[in-house]
């Protein structure tokens, strides 16, 4: 697993969050920009977000117990989903609101120098904010291209940070242009027009991570890179003929759990197997840390279910 700090990317994100949110709201306020209104809804979202991941990292860290006997590492998943809905639903859809209103009803717009400022200030905390985040995401994604490592991420925690700060910033440029085409022209349309179209951006990346994060909850599997880990240190071990099923399960980015069914020796006695068996256990922990829960059935005549990505991604890296 990666050496990335997730706490550090929430904890980074919150503070900047929370100073942002606090003069944006004075310039929205000063202002009457509805643009840099949104902007300000769009901070307590994040900031709002920042607390529930943290929340969820709390809740992850307890031990198992009777109640969850797999630990409760699937906080990591839960609550970045429900900080999706949260961003969908306070920082977007308001913020749409807001700006058709405004379109609707036109009010008088104040000075823009309170605007110009927050957001010149806010930028520069976003930006601090984004390259913290995106430090550690380049450690996870281990030279993989962005966009699919976001889709592919078995910790959302990290790319949702990342996703977060970089539409904060496409929305602060909205707002910026917003705030000077209303200054420029006088025309009051193109303020409320900039909080909708940060609306939009806002649930579009809401709805990206809602993707995300709903396959790991209804059990997305281990990433092809680690089943074939486990499929070659098995077939590697010796008293193994081979694998004949492999599945996997992300119980949390941290704990994966592994069903296998694998031929031993023809003639070996029930000690042997069991031997065997502790052998590729302490084999496939040693190497893969996070497959914490692993489940060995002897078998000689499966069917290869789950295999076939497995061998596959092995035979190329052959190759």
């Amino acid at each position: 697993m990666s050496g990335a700090d997730s706490k550090k990317v929430v904890i980074a994100a919150l503070i900047g969050n929370l100073a942002i949110c606090a003069c944006k709201f004075a310039a929205a306020y000063l202002s009457h920009s509805t643009a840099t209104l949104a902007e300000a809804l769009h901070s307590v979202a994040d900031t709002g977000n920042q607390a529930l991941l943290l929340l969820g990292m709390r809740l992850a860290a307890r031990a198992a117990d009777i109640r969850y006997p797999f630990g409760r590492s699937a906080e990591k998943y839960f609550w970045p989903f429900v900080v999706a809905l949260l961003l969908f639903a306070v920082g977007g859809t308001f913020a749409i609101f807001e700006g058709v209103t405004h379109v609707m009803h036109p009010s008088e717009v104040g000075s823009p120098f309170w605007s110009y400022a927050v957001l010149g200030v806010s930028t520069i905390f976003e930006m601090m904010s984004f390259r913290v985040a995106y430090g550690e995401f380049k450690k996870l994604a281990n030279g993989r291209p962005w966009a699919e490592f976001i889709l592919d991420a078995r910790d959302p925690t990290i790319p949702l940070v990342l996703a977060e700060d970089a539409s904060a910033l496409v929305g602060l440029s909205i707002a910026f242009v917003a705030v000077f085409l209303t200054h420029l022209t006088g025309i009051r349309y193109f303020d409320p027009g900039g909080s909708i179209l940060i609306g939009a951006l806002l649930c579009v990346v809401a709805i990206v991570l809602a993707t995300v994060t709903h396959g790991l909850l209804i059990g997305k599997g281990a990433s092809i890179e680690d089943q074939a880990a486990v499929l070659e240190l098995t077939e590697a071990t010796n008293g193994v003929r081979r694998v004949t099923q492999l599945l996997t399960f992300h119980v949390g980015p941290d704990v994966v759990i592994v069903a296998m069914k694998v031929a031993f020796g023809e003639r070996d006695q029930l000690g042997e197997v069991e031997d065997t068996i502790n052998r590729i256990e302490e084999r496939v922990r040693a190497a893969l840390p996070h497959m914490r829960k692993i489940f060995i059935e002897p078998d000689s005549r499966g069917d290869g279910r789950g295999l076939e990505a497995a061998r596959a991604f092995l035979a190329a890296r052959t190759t």
